[in-house]
């Protein structure tokens, strides 16, 4: 006996979300970064809920690190960029890529939150032939620029795209993030050293620096620090925040004021905003029950 399975519709844009999106967004980028901090804590708020609910409904994600990055996501795209949701194609978009792609909770949560997509649609996560993947694929949503999932790709893909954007003489931005744990891999090196040969000054890379990777934490795996020094010496203009600061994200944010590609060490705590999974090894992919989340969206109401 066999099973037929019904294809999901493809995604489209939610019009209505998109609109108040280009509004808000408009006016937060206008603000200055202490005036904007509020609301878009508000607005991780939300999706830090979402994504929650997103995993227990798949039973299926990395929660730990979807909830550390949560605050740089929410910045980039509604804080900073000139996104597009109803036309994710726009030739003049700035680009975000999530380099650590296996956070996919957090980026989908983050886009149907601007509108890319209905928020009802996160409930698909990783179901069967859902275009919501457990890593982003460009070809099936919206606002997604590239594909990612193995560690030290996602880098060097935004790399070439800031590099095409200098080669076009176009003023759009690129903001990748890259997973602490991601900088053991040897291409993110050489995307580090080409980026900075070309002087791509608008190209911004951001470490979501949670000190935690699968199973132990980075400097017991491979040690990263000094970090900061390391990204200086490829040639960086390198900016230390706390990571879930939303002015100091905001600031980070900004262009670059040497010429030089900038690199963002953003110290973080994985499982951020739920107090049970804060700076835990074992939220790497650890899928809270029922009750857990039930606490979880408690502490973040």
């Amino acid at each position: 006996m066999t099973t037929t399975l019904d294809i999901p519709a493809p995604l489209r844009s939610d019009e209505a979300a998109a609109r108040l999106y280009h509004q808000r967004s408009a006016r937060l980028r206008a603000m200055s970064s202490a005036e904007a901090a509020t609301e878009l804590a508000e607005i991780s708020t939300a999706v830090r809920r979402d994504i929650l609910t997103t995993i227990q409904s798949a039973g299926l994600g990395h929660v730990g690190g979807d909830l550390s990055v949560t605050d740089l996501l929410v910045t980039a795209m509604w804080g900073t960029l000139r996104m597009h949701p109803t036309d994710p194609s726009h030739p003049q978009r700035d680009r975000f890529v999530l380099s650590k792609g296996h956070c996919a909770a957090a980026l989908y949560s983050t886009l149907a939150s601007c509108g890319f997509f209905p928020r009802a649609r996160l409930s698909e996560f990783m179901a069967p032939l859902s275009p919501l993947n457990g890593h982003p694929a460009r070809l099936k949503v919206p606002g997604v620029e590239t594909n990612t999932g193995p560690l030290g790709h996602g880098f060097p893909v935004a790399t070439g795209i800031a590099l095409g954007a200098k080669l076009r003489h176009e003023t759009w931005r690129t903001i990748t993030v890259l997973g602490d744990g991601e900088m053991q891999e040897g291409s993110n090196w050489e995307a580090a050293m080409t980026a900075a040969h070309y002087r791509l000054s608008n190209l911004t890379a951001v470490v979501d620096r949670n000190r935690l990777q699968q199973g132990a934490r980075t400097e017991d795996t491979t040690s990263l620090d000094p970090l900061d020094a390391k990204w200086a010496s490829f040639g960086w203009e390198v900016r230390v925040i706390d990571g879930h600061d939303h002015q100091a994200i905001r600031e980070a944010f900004a262009p670059s004021t040497t010429g030089r590609p900038v690199a963002v060490i953003a110290n973080t705590l994985k499982g951020k905003g739920v107090s049970f999974m804060e700076d835990r090894v074992e939220w790497h992919h650890k899928v809270p029950t029922d009750d857990q989340v039930r606490l979880a969206l408690e502490e973040l109401s």
